[in-house]
């Protein structure tokens, strides 16, 4: 193991990860630009695109704590550039973690066990690179497909892509979120706590018009979640 680890943190996946992450890094960048451009072309102030880059910060924050601990997982057994560039690029740290153990099923040993060997590691990357290559081939051949499909249908009614689109989020959501709640009662605990939160959060910021709030729902919410999750454990 320790020589699986001796390659995992080389300085040439040090490299190639660095790369990667700067890919992203400068994506996010040219599309803040490009909005905060196109910002006052739809009627956005100045103060609205700050507080809407402040929002979509403080709503990453929640996520960004809540895969820490599978992080250092990761990290323990597929090293911490290549952790960096797999988090970087799908940002689930549940889902790498998933296709890292199916990678080392697949090849017959535990992940990281006494038995991972560099073929394993090898072999887990392959299973991690290739499983989220379905989506970004998706995305980068049928976006202006699909965008220029809702162009048309919200021509004709603007109702039904913003019905669709709030049900295509909910089923998403609803689906990953019912993966969780039937693994224990403490799991359906969390879901159940964070929803209530969530919507009573909600419904506090709208009638009381509470920007900040709004803002911090979503951080509110995974910490009351966790923190009654935790609770249950001990019962």
């Amino acid at each position: 193991m320790s020589e699986v680890m001796e390659v995992a943190n080389s300085w040439p996946i040090w490299l190639i990860a660095s790369f990667v992450v700067f890919i992203v890094i400068f994506q996010a960048l040219i599309f803040m630009k490009i909005s905060i451009k196109t910002a006052p072309e739809i009627g956005m102030t100045s103060a609205e695109v700050k507080q809407s880059l402040r929002t979509g910060f403080i709503s990453s924050l929640g996520p960004s704590f809540g895969i820490a601990v599978i992080v250092v997982s990761l990290i323990t057994v597929i090293g911490s550039p290549m952790t960096l560039m797999r988090i970087g690029i799908i940002g689930s740290a549940a889902t790498e973690l998933t296709a890292a153990g199916i990678g080392a099923n697949a090849y017959g040993v535990e992940l990281g066990g006494d038995n991972f060997t560099l073929e394993a590691f090898t072999t887990v990357v392959w299973t991690m690179c290739l499983g989220g290559t379905g989506w970004l081939l998706f995305a980068a051949l049928f976006t202006k497909s699909l965008g220029n499909i809702q162009k048309k249908v919200v021509k004709r009614n603007a109702k039904t892509m913003a019905i669709v689109s709030t049900a295509a989020m909910l089923g998403a959501f609803g689906y990953l979120t019912s993966q969780q709640m039937v693994n224990s009662f403490s799991h359906a605990t969390v879901a159940i706590a964070s929803g209530v939160t969530m919507m009573l959060i909600s419904f506090i910021a709208n009638r009381r018009n509470i920007s900040w709030l709004k803002e911090w729902s979503l951080g509110i919410a995974l910490i009351v979640g966790m923190s009654i999750g935790y609770f249950t454990t001990l019962l």
